[in-house]
């Protein structure tokens, strides 16, 4: 309980970064991935997202209003419809920087999309562990500090497949696995460094931390509707639902579980 609570916090976020780059590191895996697989990777991907808007940011953000309803609606009705009007707008953006060229836009705008909401998502993930690393040093409680850690592992563990959704997809897009496991390993990167500020600014924190989950949510499944899964729709339908189902089981099971 002497080290400095801002290395305990950046600590236990690294473990969370663990679970991000194992996942990411699924894509060194695949070598060649015929249209078909492509579709239902992306269905996959997307699922995993919507379980993960749901499960990992909705349900949390009204846990830490409190059951005040003016917290949750303010907090998470909001934040969640800013998070879907900040990728709309970054469309918007992305169309007209790439409205010459229509192949390098959509590849571009989906492989941002993607990195961008699930580092979205880690952020809120790792201010959560800072809040309660710095709430157990701040009450000297050891209990405490382990319930961080087991969360920390929790989170790490439901990272694993979030990883390997953002290399994945990167990786259905045409980029080298090694590129697209680099860009996996780094949407998790924000995590470790938020449990940080946010152990040290942890009542601050707490505060808005509903807004931050709600905001990631928005944007998150606003992604998984309009790009991952419409595209995986266009070859096989049916491997692609049943991938999807799969992506989002699998997801909405890890964080029911843990």
């Amino acid at each position: 309980m002497s080290i400095p609570v801002v290395w305990v916090a950046l600590i236990v976020g690294l473990v969370c970064l663990l679970g991000t780059s194992l996942g990411a590191a699924s894509v060194l895996f695949c070598k060649n991935l015929g249209k078909k697989w492509v579709s239902a990777l992306l269905a996959f991907a997307g699922g995993i997202m919507l379980a993960s808007s749901f499960f990992s940011l909705i349900l949390p953000a009204l846990e830490f209003c409190g059951g005040v309803m003016w917290k949750e609606v303010v907090f998470v009705v909001l934040g969640f419809l800013a998070g879907a009007m900040f990728i709309v707008l970054t469309n918007i953006c992305f169309d007209k920087k790439f409205a010459a060229r229509t192949g390098e836009k959509n590849q571009r705008r989906r492989t941002m999309m993607i990195v961008s909401s699930i580092t979205l998502h880690n952020i809120p993930e790792g201010m959560a562990i800072g809040v309660a690393v710095g709430g157990a040093i701040a009450a000297g409680s050891v209990v405490l500090l382990v319930a961080a850690v087991v969360l920390a592992i929790g989170i790490a563990i439901q990272n694993v497949p979030e990883g390997a959704s953002v290399a994945l997809s990167l990786r259905c897009e045409g980029i080298s696995p090694r590129k697209s496991f680099w860009a996996g390993v780094a949407s998790g990167v924000v995590e470790p460094i938020f449990a940080a500020l946010a152990s040290l600014l942890t009542m601050l924190v707490a505060g808005v931390l509903p807004i931050f989950l709600a905001f990631s949510a928005g944007a998150m499944m606003l992604v998984a509707i309009t790009e991952l899964i419409p595209e995986s729709l266009e070859d096989s339908k049916l491997l692609s639902v049943i991938f999807l189902a799969l992506g989002f089981t699998l997801m909405a099971l890890l964080d029911i579980i843990l």
